[in-house]
């Protein structure tokens, strides 16, 4: 019995008009991340677990997949451990290798490995795929695309002005109207753990924090003190549940609760600086907001930390972001080299223009004409007819073998082909062509540069 074909779970097919529609996608992002100025670099899709695991936090770690050894290594795996029940190191010396999870790491890992090849401040652009082992749902796969622009070498919070910037060209671009840019910073994360009294649990306060918008306020304060955190450390927080207002409101706000922490008062300063840059620049048609309870709960961010929603009335997770990480380099023995970098997610990008209808009707992969194929005598007078329209760029086919018209015309509407070309005999004695618009069902005799110069 044939076996039913099928694929893993979050993962998907993509037809030739999804990826038309994709690659109108990373087309946009693409000619402005340039642009902007990053250069393009790639990775191996898999890295040295070493590489990867402990800098995604305990979460990361358990959505990494991880790939078996094969072959002889196999034999060197841990017995002894699974016999006494330590799992993980059992399973660590069953696998070597894993997915990368993300492409920040991989390209710390870059930076480091091709310092001496690279001209500082380093700017990269990245489109490639990553692997997650999370669960899969709506706008969320274990399999999917990340479009990354990273910037090494340069402590400067203009490279921050420049990444909100990014993001307004992008989608303005895309006509995505009413995204939000939300900007938080890890020193005021930082700060207001130390005035709550858990300057020793940050990650576990910003972990916590970071799923405020998908748990509620009441399950974050039951995590916070699952973790440790004081009851009335937790209660002092209530201020910042509801903070809102303009961004100059909350900045006042914070002055008074972070009053007496460095690291609060060096974040809030951070954050006024971007504002103001961006008050004066301007944006197209994105708007920055600042989110005190943005946590993004990755270890390696140590400034500014940025997150992009989409327009309201559009039931999505984010779908972009990233953040200042001082030292992500150090963990490969690179000190001292500042870093800031923003993630596009594509799939959700997908599906936010796919809800609001906003691909433009031309992104389709599809031909332009067909030239019918009813006598065996016409083929190659079609052929050099089709050979000299690819020559100026229109994408032209023959229908591959000799059928009724009636199933040549099927076969162009069900591809969405716009002209059919037919031939014969009278046509080729006459050096023309019978051009057909298939909308209208009109129909012309054409020489082949007036074919041409119609189908450009």
């Amino acid at each position: 019995m044939a076996q039913k074909p099928r694929i893993p779970k979050g993962t998907r097919d993509f037809s030739p008009e999804q990826v038309a529609k994709r690659n109108y996608i990373f087309d946009t992002i693409k000619s402005n991340f340039e642009n902007f100025g990053f250069q393009p670099i790639e990775t191996p899709s898999f890295e040295l677990s070493e590489t990867l695991l402990g800098k995604y936090g305990e979460e990361g770690d358990r959505l990494i997949f991880k790939i078996l050894n094969s072959g002889e290594k196999v034999k060197k795996a841990d017995l002894k451990a699974l016999e006494t029940g330590n799992l993980p190191r059992f399973s660590n010396s069953l696998s070597e290798k894993a997915l990368r999870y993300d492409l920040t790491v991989p390209f710390a890992r870059y930076v480091v490995q091709h310092q001496n090849e690279i001209a500082f401040p380093f700017k990269r652009y990245q489109i490639q795929p990553v692997w997650r082992a999370d669960r899969p749902q709506k706008g969320r796969f274990q399999e999917f695309y990340q479009c990354d622009a990273d910037v090494v070498g340069s402590k400067s919070l203009w490279q921050e002005v420049e990444f909100v910037k990014l993001y307004d060209a992008v989608f303005t671009d895309l006509n995505l109207k009413g995204v939000t840019i939300k900007i938080n910073n890890r020193k005021i994360l930082s700060g207001i753990a130390e005035v709550i009294g858990a300057g020793d649990k940050l990650i576990d306060f910003t972990v916590a924090l970071d799923k405020l918008d998908k748990i509620g306020e009441e399950k974050v304060k039951a995590e916070m003190l699952s973790k440790g955190i004081p009851q009335e450390g937790i209660a002092a927080l209530q201020p910042l549940f509801g903070l809102e207002g303009h961004f100059d409101s909350q900045i006042e706000t914070l002055k008074g609760i972070l009053a007496s922490s460095e690291d609060g008062k060096r974040g809030i300063e951070e954050l006024e600086f971007i504002d103001q840059a961006i008050s004066a620049l301007g944006l197209q048609t994105a708007t920055l907001e600042l989110d005190v309870t943005l946590a993004r709960g990755l270890n390696y961010y140590t400034g500014a930390i940025f997150e992009v929603t989409a327009p309201q009335g559009v039931q999505m997770g984010s779908i972009g972001g990233g953040g200042r990480y001082d030292d992500l380099t150090g963990i490969f023995g690179l000190k001292d080299v500042s870093g800031m970098g923003i993630s596009f997610g594509l799939d959700r990008i997908y599906l936010v223009l796919e809800a609001l209808n906003l691909f433009p009707v031309t992104v389709k992969s599809r031909t332009k004409v067909l030239f019918v194929n009813q006598r065996t005598e016409d083929v190659l007078y079609s052929m050099k007819a089709i050979q000299e329209l690819r020559a100026h760029g229109i994408s032209a086919e023959l229908y591959a073998d000799q059928s009724k018209m009636k199933k040549q015309m099927n076969y162009a509407n069900k591809r969405e082909i716009p002209y059919v070309v037919l031939i014969g005999e009278e046509e080729v004695n006459s050096d023309v062509y019978a051009l057909k618009t298939m909308d209208t069902g009109s129909q012309e005799l054409l020489k082949l540069e007036q074919l041409i110069e119609v189908l450009k």
